[in-house]
């Protein structure tokens, strides 16, 4: 999605209640079909057909200012696709989806397993229409599943007992943090990097993609003032690199969603107005002392 300024209130992207780690059944996103959500809006793009007239009615007034925005969306699903499939293939087993999302085939976990059959994937969201869908398709018992949490508050998502009764933080595990952080001020997206990266082992994996305005402002505030479901926070190359501060960036490093994991100068298109830029850090094993 093309960003620009921020205007307003931010909605609070995956979260469920003020008690996170006790699991309250209270959304702090309130299942209303007459105002457009973010997830449902992505779903319409992505060809689902959880959603209603509101959010379709966003998406095409998104679609109109911007005739990429869903190709923007499909780009972003297909890089992530491409990421867990890397690092599951690179030994990792256990995935935390924040922001998931509503469920779009193939699924996190369907990509993990195809590789490793002891996959586990906890999705985090703040939607009740993302839980009760997460829920609806956990077939594997043990496997898979569907964690209330809000992402402006990483440490209660860490702390949840059903994410830590499926995820090993003493064993490298991948966090997935896709088109989420334009929803945040960089500070706060800084904040809620840092936090996962620091809870998470040597060997582990984070899988970032951002919306980013390349130098079009007024098609950034065009998008911030139709953009209904949420604020939108402008986040520029620089800032979203030093996202991955600590981190090893793989090879492309960072680049443009479609273009990861080959950003090849045969295969690198044009920039354009708006992107989607992607990237894979690694935690490496700290530094020996000095002696």
């Amino acid at each position: 999605m093309p960003f620009g300024q921020a205007r307003g209130l931010h909605g609070q992207i995956g979260g469920y209640g003020d008690n996170v780690s006790g699991m309250s059944d209270k959304p702090l996103v309130s299942f209303d079909t007459s105002k457009p959500n973010i997830a449902r809006v992505f779903d319409f793009i992505l060809g689902g057909k959880d959603n209603f007239a509101a959010d379709r009615e966003l998406a095409a007034k998104l679609m109109e200012i911007y005739p990429l925005a869903g190709a923007l969306a499909r780009e972003n699903r297909a890089f992530l696709v491409r990421a867990v499939d890397y690092v599951s293939r690179h030994g990792v087993t256990q995935f935390i989806d924040v922001g998931s999302g509503l469920p779009t085939r193939p699924n996190t976990h369907e990509v993990a397993s195809a590789v490793s059959e002891g996959a586990r994937v906890v999705y985090v969201d703040n939607d009740p229409v993302v839980i009760s869908h997460a829920r609806a398709l956990l077939a594997e018992e043990g496997k898979v599943a569907a964690v209330p949490g809000d992402a402006r508050r990483p440490e209660e998502i860490l702390a949840s007992p059903p994410l830590a009764a499926m995820i090993d933080l003493n064993r490298p595990a991948c966090v997935i943090l896709a088109m989420i952080l334009h929803f945040f001020e960089p500070s706060q997206a800084q904040h809620i990097v840092s936090t996962f990266a620091r809870a998470v082992v040597p060997g582990s994996f984070l899988i970032i993609s951002v919306g980013v305005n390349n130098h079009s402002p007024e098609l950034g505030d065009r998008m911030t003032t139709a953009y209904t479901a949420g604020a939108l926070h402008a986040h520029d190359r620089q800032q979203i690199a030093g996202y991955f501060t600590g981190l090893e960036i793989l090879e492309p490093g960072l680049t443009e969603a479609r273009n990861w994991p080959s950003a090849q100068p045969d295969t690198v298109t044009p920039e354009r107005p708006a992107d989607v830029l992607a990237g894979v850090g690694r935690k490496p094993a700290p530094a020996p002392l000095s002696t």
